[in-house]
């Protein structure tokens, strides 16, 4: 039988258009992963694009409704004099009103913080931190309220660390918010949202601490959203 022989010119050929297939290959594969991602980012793009009007259209509905209650103020400050009887009425309503509009006033706040920050900066932050007296002796509710500002294109997520710094028998000690939780508290704080969430927590302070100061970790598990940190009066942050 006779044997085929190749010249070595012709082992190099078919090795190069072989490798030459594969680059191709590799490229055309590439290409397709980077149009699913485009196709993908462009859904994201439209579905933020839809809620950012939402919000702003929220805020448009916010500032007429504030201006039709200025109007009734108006009013009623305009015949709030009438007559006795009917002034305690008149000012019953007229606080009624005002509420209402700080109330939206700062819905308003709240939203153009999301779309628009004040400072122009993007990311995470704490949108509101505040402490109200629980129904226990010396337990304490937390309300905090976390946004991501300006991009919105993807959710964020992560675990919110708090520490509680104070005095326990005139030495500083600082507590960590696993220590504080009552006996059916959950020390697991984690969070995943795209505009904002908030929390309701509760913690037990041991006796004879005294609270001075919170510190709050917000540690991003997003990649390019940075964790932060921001620290809180006890004092002033109680409502």
């Amino acid at each position: 039988m006779a044997s085929t022989f190749r010249h070595p010119s012709q082992n190099v050929a078919r090795t190069l258009v072989i490798r030459a297939v594969i680059v191709l290959l590799a490229i055309g594969a590439a290409y397709l992963v980077f149009e699913f991602g485009r196709i993908q980012a462009a859904y994201n793009v439209v579905d933020v694009a839809h809620e950012r009007q939402s919000f702003k259209g929220r805020i448009l509905e916010l500032e007429n409704k504030i201006a039709d209650l200025n109007q009734q103020i108006a009013l009623l400050e305009t015949h709030r004099d009438i007559d006795s009887i009917a002034y305690g009425d008149v000012e019953e309503s007229l606080a009624e009103l005002q509420a209402k509009i700080q109330e939206q006033q700062d819905a308003i706040a709240f939203y153009r913080g999301i779309v628009s920050p004040a400072d122009g900066k993007a990311g995470l932050r704490v949108q509101d931190f505040s402490l109200t007296r629980g129904g226990a002796e010396r337990e304490f509710l937390i309300r905090l309220v976390l946004v991501q500002t300006k991009k919105h294109d993807r959710k964020v997520s992560g675990n919110v660390k708090l520490s509680i710094v104070g005095e326990l028998n005139g030495v500083e000690t600082s507590y960590e918010y696993a220590q504080l939780l009552p006996a059916d508290g959950d020390k697991a704080w984690v969070f995943s949202f795209r505009y904002f969430q908030d929390f309701d927590r509760q913690v037990v302070l041991p006796d004879g601490f005294t609270p001075q100061r919170v510190t709050v970790q917000v540690e991003s598990r997003t990649r390019s959203i940075a964790s932060i940190e921001e620290s809180f009066s006890w004092l002033n942050s109680q409502g």
